[in-house]
């Protein structure tokens, strides 16, 4: 039990040792709940492409999701942030459930590209959505949350959400449904044969990501107190999709890495044309050196001393003319 918790355990001593450190910065708190935001949605195409092998290019999408459904209930109607929250995590949900069930059929590359489509579209519907969603202008004066008014209890509240997400990752991906969802992306044929609903199985796994992401949607509206089209836009996907490779989708705290990694290099570098020369070199240089992701180098430096126990083995063990004699050695 412990062992599932340990990547939430690493992440909360993380946390708190950056707290106790840079806590009394607001800038450094600023860059901290961008970090955890995006590390949000990194989850989510972690959970998504790392887990189930559905790569998707909708992530943004479904963060602009529960971003507008927030900013609509408090800035329009001054309804509390708890039912955006509501609606943050179950409309994506909603959206992404029949969505998978169509393009999961697709090959991965068209169904990235389907998503992307999905993306591109629900990009124009927010534009041309008038009063509703605020057309080109967005929707401002969204409100703070009562809980969390401060920019240091935001902080607290945002890296929070982060760890929970982790420990609900950490005991879903070792239980029946993940045993069964790492079935469906080695062999779906094998998966089929055990019994396994690969159809429902996709379908749940994107329904899920795009709840995280609606989540991290939810805490940007609240944060930044705007949302606009191109606040969360097509190219925020690929953004989050990259965070995640870099740091390494296939494990739980890999895109927490990658993001924090990438943001990082996006608040130093303020030079857009720079920007997209470290990011494009990063992802070079990672899918050469370790195509598992940054996270993929801890997993190798702890497994080695495995691999060279190993290589040692019997003979290690045996003094030579033992096995002939029978004499123990």
């Amino acid at each position: 039990m412990l062992a599932r918790q340990r990547p939430a355990l690493c992440l909360l001593v993380a946390v708190a040792i950056f707290t106790a450190a840079l806590g009394s910065s607001k800038i450094w708190l600023d860059t901290s709940i961008v970090i955890a935001i995006y590390s949000l949605m990194a989850i989510s195409v972690g959970v998504s492409y790392g887990q189930a092998g559905i790569l998707s290019v909708a992530q943004a999408a479904f963060a602009s999701i529960g971003a507008y459904a927030t900013a609509i209930v408090t800035a329009r109607y001054g309804l509390p942030s708890i039912l955006g929250l509501a609606l943050a995590l179950t409309l994506p949900a909603l959206v992404a459930y029949p969505l998978a069930r169509v393009v999961t059929r697709l090959s991965p590359l068209a169904l990235a590209i389907a998503t992307l489509v999905f993306g591109q579209a629900f990009d124009i519907a927010l534009r041309e959505g008038g009063d509703f969603t605020g057309g080109y202008i967005g929707i401002s004066g969204v409100p703070p949350m009562s809980f969390a008014s401060s920019l240091f209890s935001f902080h607290v509240l945002s890296w929070g959400v982060v760890i929970l997400v982790v420990v609900l990752l950490g005991n879903l991906m070792n239980s029946g449904f993940g045993r069964a969802t790492a079935t469906v992306r080695a062999d779906s044929f094998r998966a089929v044969a055990d019994g396994v609903d690969v159809a429902h199985i996709r379908s749940a796994v994107l329904a899920l990501s795009a709840s995280i992401a609606g989540l991290g949607g939810w805490l940007y509206a609240h944060h930044i107190s705007y949302i606009g089209p191109d606040s969360l836009g097509p190219a925020m996907s690929l953004s989050v999709l990259l965070m995640a490779v870099v740091g390494g989708a296939r494990s739980i705290l890999g895109p927490v890495l990658g993001a924090t990694l990438l943001t990082l290099i996006f608040e130093l570098i303020p030079a857009q044309e720079v920007q997209g020369m470290f990011y494009g070199g990063a992802l070079i240089i990672v899918l050469i050196l370790t195509p598992n992701g940054l996270f993929g180098l801890f997993e190798m430096a702890r497994r080695l001393p495995r691999l060279l126990a190993g290589g040692r083995g019997p003979a290690a063990q045996t003094a030579p003319g033992a096995a002939a004699s029978g004499e123990p050695s």
